[in-house]
């Protein structure tokens, strides 16, 4: 059986990297709800427990708790700042407000030899992010490391196997934090490194065979990654059972209609119906300016296509998509999860009560550079494998504000300029995403000898390792006025070009 970690959300924005980091590691791991009873974690077999972090206070009325049987339950755990601060708390400790917030950098001072800093130096570069912290080990602890602000920085209990570190270790700024994590998961809990691609490939075709048993298949391909990987694995899993059908939206990247039909068409031989729909979509777009209104109206329609569809190609009782497991824990309502909703995705929030299929997503399990690597396995062109991301309501949440045809074409040819310059400076492939936003403001130029009055366009460029969190790219000054320059001085309706310098978190990549 597959080594399972399991992380237990309790609203922090680094809980899915904490996944990511497990999975690094070639371990599964999986992030479930705080308050998930210790009887059915302990049915799930996890090799450990991660408790994350979160933004509440564990003195705070309401702060959300797990079930106090897991600290008995014989399973190791890892608790995260605020992970830490409640088993601290609950087990006899003393929980309090820090007299000095400490966030940002700082140093770790190990003071006593523990599994979790095996193989570590004695002074490490931390990442802390809290206002509380432990004034009083719980009966059975002992400090292994300290902080510059806190005595208690790192704990551990190794009779019962319960750690808890005071700062984050799986961000990139504590440098030697995924050693501390592998020292966990695979030395602590004796976690098997077995999650590979090759493995999940072999296990989720027999998975969609059965599910979907002699039964048609239905799959949306938009070009993108997702959409591509999903086709391809379904394929290997069913064959003909496979009906592919792209929608044409009107919101897709310019030439996206002709390269969809060409590669999976022509060249890979799936079963493709092609749909022009954009006139429909962007009607019902119209005047429309929030995003999630955007995002539900766009997944509304392509069902409603798609079960037009079926009845030129015959009944089908499964529709595939590629939803990614980011995806889902992105669209926990608030009342579900501690952790505040960021958007809703068109593959999971906005599909309709009354949908007519079934749901098949053999992506779901996966982060998206796991599922660049099931496209490498499966032998799709590099091209579509390490094609940046692109919305599921595509240019509609490139595109600030109400839509129309006109702004549309005017993103479109802007953002084929970004991607055309990226390539051609060897750029493309060194960053997670780069794309042009078309902001609901005007402002005053010249462009010859004319006055203009036109568009601001925004250029998005980002370096990531999962989607998760993401820094702005520092562009060589030179590409970033070629861009400028070309999408002034070729897109009619654009006269300003600005350059977005925001980090994720506090910014999303995305602008809707």
């Amino acid at each position: 059986m597959t080594s399972k970690i399991l992380i237990l959300d309790f609203g922090s924005q680094y809980t899915q990297v904490i996944a990511r980091r497990v999975r690094q590691l070639n371990v599964y791991s999986e992030i479930v709800r705080y308050d998930t009873p210790a009887s059915v974690l302990k049915s799930l077999r996890p090799s450990g427990i991660i408790l994350s972090g979160g933004p509440a206070s564990v003195y705070a009325k309401g702060a959300p708790q797990p079930d106090k049987r897991i600290y008995d339950a014989g399973i190791p755990i890892l608790g995260v700042c605020y992970g830490m601060q409640l088993f601290g708390k609950w087990l006899g400790g003393v929980v309090a407000p820090s007299s000095r917030r400490e966030y940002g950098r700082g140093h770790l001072q190990v003071s006593k030899a523990s599994p979790l800093f095996h193989g570590l130096d004695e002074r490490l570069e931390i990442w802390n992010s809290h206002g509380d912290s432990l004034k009083k080990l719980p009966k059975g602890f002992h400090a292994i490391a300290t902080s510059d602000n806190s005595p208690y920085a790192a704990i551990e209990d190794s009779k019962r196997k319960i750690y808890g570190l005071q700062f984050h270790p799986e961000v990139a700024h504590t440098p030697r934090g995924s050693e501390i994590l592998s020292n966990f998961v695979l030395g602590i809990c004796g976690a098997e490194p077995s999650w590979t691609m090759k493995g999940f490939i072999e296990t989720t075709c027999e998975a969609v065979r059965t599910q979907v048993g002699k039964n048609r298949v239905l799959l949306g391909l938009s070009g993108g990654v997702d959409s591509a990987v999903a086709a391809a694995l379904l394929h290997q899993a069913i064959g003909d059972q496979l009906q592919c059908i792209f929608v044409d939206n009107g919101l897709l990247r310019k030439g996206e209609r002709e390269k969809v039909q060409d590669v999976f068409g022509r060249n890979l031989k799936l079963k493709l119906l092609t749909v022009n729909a954009g006139a429909r979509f962007l009607k019902a777009l119209k005047g429309v300016s929030d995003p999630e209104r955007k995002r539900k109206i766009i997944g509304r329609i392509f069902i409603e296509e798609f079960q037009r569809a079926t009845k030129k190609i015959g009944a089908a009782k499964f529709l595939a998509q590629g939803t990614l497991y980011p995806d889902i824990i992105e669209s926990v309502a608030i009342g579900d999860n501690p952790a505040a909703m960021i958007k809703s995705h068109h593959n999971v929030g906005g599909l309709p009560k009354n949908m007519k299929f079934q749901l098949v997503e053999p992506l779901k399990q996966l982060f998206k550079d796991e599922v660049r690597v099931v496209g490498e396995t499966l032998g799709l062109p590099k091209e579509i494998v390490w094609r940046h991301p692109f919305p599921g309501p595509g240019l509609a949440v490139r595109t600030l504000g109400p839509i129309d045809a006109k702004k549309l074409s005017i993103l479109r040819e802007a953002d084929a300029i970004v991607i055309e310059e990226m390539k051609a400076a060897k750029w493309y492939d060194r960053v997670w995403q780069a794309f042009a936003v078309l902001l609901p403001v005007r402002s005053v130029g010249v462009q010859g000898d004319e006055r203009t009055y036109d568009f601001t366009c925004v250029l998005r460029v980002v370096e990531s390792h999962d989607g998760m969190t993401a820094d702005w790219v520092r562009l060589d000054h030179e590409l970033l006025g070629r861009i400028a320059s070309r999408i002034t001085n070729e897109v009619k309706g654009i006269n300003r070009v600005v350059y977005d310098i925001s980090s994720k978190p506090p910014a999303t990549i995305e602008w809707e």
